[in-house]
């Protein structure tokens, strides 16, 4: 799903009275607990502008900093490699994209090549190094690995500094489409749940009480059906913020599970004996989870011209919603429908 890029400082609010480390690795979804300790013993974290220790306990109104740990993904790693892209739009401000599923955003341990960053070096090499950093160069929001659709990426520092604003100030709308477990009491819906690491899963993301000794950030996202087939549903849903992995926690939350979601979802959907051969077929040929940005807007950074793409769900998502007997088709001029 698509996310803003990690801030690099926080005053401290929810975090009072958590450890620095525990704190941190929120901002750090791909480092674990001894790397996000290694880049404070780096000397790469300072609280109150002094340097920080790991064992720090966090106190209301201090503000933490730090910089991206470039050790860990070092920018030679970051290599311009001929991997194919989907191009929507392109001019020397940004690009837009559709992403596939199975395609990694930027490097990070674990997927140091192979991913969206290093194909994009290939198609724009002389604009793209530099802008927004050397770690993720270009990068204003992400989508997980196995969610496919439409992202944008600067190439400009104009473009980026418009585009991040844009998505921090909610400007830029994002909307997705997921077919979903169950049976939706709603037609229209906004779920207000906070979401922080996991408490005991750290590859998991959780939606965290109010209150709670956990790290968390607000999380906002608006729903409404657009199909409903018997045990699915096809839903829009729409970002209000960018938290890891939002819309399939917040589903979950809802207890409407994203169809293929391992993490948040049943493990084995398509062995429900219930289900029509034809479903169980194309749930087995699905790739990744049943998620797909499907709509982008945001103002172009030069003139302030309205832009607007969409992007069809994948083959292996279409052939779900054909074996539901879905007969959705996407409109150009569809706003939301409390606009």
């Amino acid at each position: 799903m698509s996310e803003p890029i990690p801030p690099t400082s926080l005053t401290v609010a929810a975090q009072a009275g958590d450890r620095l480390d525990r704190a941190l690795q929120e901002f750090f979804p791909d480092l674990s607990r001894t790397a996000v300790q290694r880049l404070i013993e780096g000397g790469h974290v300072r609280v109150d502008g002094k340097p920080a220790r790991v064992g720090h306990k966090l106190q209301r109104g201090e503000v933490v900093e730090w910089t991206q740990p470039a050790a860990d993904v070092a920018p030679s790693q970051h290599q311009a490699e001929a991997i194919p892209l989907d191009v929507h739009y392109e001019d020397e401000d940004l690009i837009v994209v559709n992403k596939p599923k199975g395609l990694v955003v930027h490097p990070a341990p674990g997927h140091q090549s192979g991913t969206l960053v290093n194909a994009v070096l290939a198609h724009a090499e002389e604009e793209l190094p530099g802008i927004g950093g050397v770690e993720r160069p270009g990068i204003v929001h992400r989508l997980d690995k196995d969610t496919s659709g439409l992202m944008v990426v600067a190439k400009s520092e104009r473009g980026y500094h418009s585009l991040q604003a844009q998505i921090q100030a909610r400007t830029a709308e994002r909307r997705y489409l997921a077919v979903v477990r169950g049976a939706p009491r709603f037609e229209r819906a906004h779920v207000d749940a906070p979401i922080g690491r996991h408490p005991t899963d750290r590859k998991k993301m959780a939606v965290i009480r109010p209150g709670s000794m956990h790290t968390h950030r607000e999380a906002h996202t608006d729903f409404r059906v657009l199909e409903r087939f018997p045990g699915f549903a096809f839903l829009e849903a729409r970002l209000q913020t960018g938290r890891t992995h939002q819309i399939r926690v917040h589903c979950a939350y809802i207890s409407l599970p994203v169809v293929g979601d391992a993490t948040y979802g049943p493990k084995s959907p398509a062995r429900d004996p219930q289900l029509e051969p034809a479903v169980r077929t194309a749930l087995q040929r699905l790739e990744g989870q049943a998620l797909h940005a499907y709509r982008l807007s945001f103002d172009h950074p030069a003139d302030g011209r309205r832009l607007q793409f969409l992007s069809r769900p994948g083959a292996d998502m279409g052939r779900l919603l054909e074996a539901l007997g879905s007969g959705w088709q996407p409109l150009e001029d569809d706003p939301w429908p409390d606009e």
